[in-house]
């Protein structure tokens, strides 16, 4: 017997580039594809990380702007967001709402619940409290995430990581998450050819090596030691680039010391791309260089790996799920500078290693993470955890 078709929200806080967006839109684009009728409520979508949704072509998903919800803590707006959300979703009448990012996950819970919205869902996408993140914030983010965890039927996370973390923080139990890898666009990965092309447009010699990196030019995105690890590279291998995809408040400080270090001409600034183009610029780089403090599961090193690039990241969160140390890449200890320099140099110098590795990568991504599988997946989640309640 077939299965009633659902009306389902997703809310996220804003719709900037990055990859819980990107896993939030493609999850309600897939889920418009296979019948469903699907909303995506966001808050404003501000700031230099660039709008995912503009000139994006989103299918039969439709978008509502929430205009309180925003990023920074705000209690006056919070509360009106809430109120906004609440008085949507008792209208809308859902079936499934589903909330992504902290602070939409805090309020969105809320809202949906006391709306006695049939099923309430929570993506995490990356923890907000961290190692790096002062210890008073760190509380109050787990006292809340606690409070918000009774508000919901379940919870997903990216990566194993993320789960373990709730747990040990006493946010629930761990029967009510579950893992869904996030999901990608990735046959774009898969099918990128090397584009000289394109290493000409740039500015970088035919023959010469690139270490890329691919992630906002901000504080906790892996770019504190980036200059002195050029530096290093450089002098072991003189005829590396690195190549920065991505802009953000970081760029013009690392331009500077990267003229103070005499490397200006090999740093390509490749600013901020749209989705679509990002494939083209991984085809030419020859290792990854991801040394995020804070991660839920690496997009960009899975779509380093679909381009068969290996790739070098820190041992954190959900990056060991699919940065398989000496197999398709390096995982270091965030301490570990100079380890990371010295694979660094290990791969540059040896293009058998590096093509091993990023044929093993290609491999794995190709088995775990395409977005229909992730779309496949929460719909059957939907399913299941709504007659699990119907018998209740």
């Amino acid at each position: 017997m077939p299965r009633k078709k659902l009306k389902i929200c997703h809310l996220i806080t804003r719709m900037i580039i990055g990859g819980a967006q990107e896993n939030t839109l493609l999850s309600a684009i897939g889920q418009a594809e296979k019948g469903h009728e699907v909303v995506l409520v966001t808050g404003p979508t501000t700031g230099p990380e660039g709008k995912l949704l503009e000139n994006r072509n989103v299918g039969k998903v439709k978008i509502v702007e929430c205009p309180e919800l925003v990023r920074e803590l705000s209690p006056i707006k919070d509360i009106k967001a809430y109120l906004r959300l609440k008085r949507y979703f008792i209208k809308e009448k859902f079936d499934v709402v589903h909330t992504h990012s902290s602070k939409a996950g805090i309020v969105g819970r809320y809202a949906a619940w006391n709306a006695k919205i049939p099923l309430v869902v929570h993506t995490i996408h990356g923890q907000a409290f961290h190692r790096n993140e002062k210890p008073w914030k760190n509380k109050l983010y787990i006292f809340l995430e606690r409070l918000a965890e009774k508000k919901c039927h379940k919870i997903f996370a990216v990566a194993q990581a993320m789960i373990n973390q709730s747990v040990e923080n006493h946010i629930g139990h761990k029967d009510k998450y579950r893992v869904v890898y996030s999901g990608m666009e990735i046959n774009s990965f898969l099918k990128a050819g090397h584009d000289i092309e394109l290493k000409k447009k740039l500015g970088i010699p035919e023959d010469a090596l690139i270490v890329g990196t691919l992630a906002r030019l901000f504080h906790l995105k892996g770019y504190d030691h980036i200059v002195e690890i050029a530096r290093k590279v450089i002098a072991s291998v003189p005829n590396t680039y690195f190549l920065l995809i991505g802009d953000g408040i970081l760029k013009n400080k690392i331009q500077q010391d990267a003229a103070n270090a005499g490397l200006s001409r090999n740093f390509i600034f490749a600013g901020l791309l749209k989705p679509e183009f990002i494939p083209q610029y991984l085809s030419i780089i020859d290792v990854l260089l991801h040394l995020s403090l804070r991660e839920g599961l690496p997009r960009s090193v899975v779509q380093a790996l679909a381009c068969a690039k290996p790739a070098i990241a820190f041992n954190l969160d959900g990056t060991p799920e699919v940065l398989i140390n000496g197999k398709t890449g390096f995982i270091i200890e965030t301490d570990e500078i100079d380890k990371v320099i010295e694979n660094t140099i290990t791969l540059l110098k040896n293009k058998n290693l590096r093509e091993e590795l990023g044929r093993n990568g290609q491999n794995l991504v190709a088995k775990n993470f395409d977005w229909r599988f992730m779309v496949d997946e929460l719909e059957n989640e939907y399913y299941t955890e709504l007659e699990k309640l119907a018998k209740t």
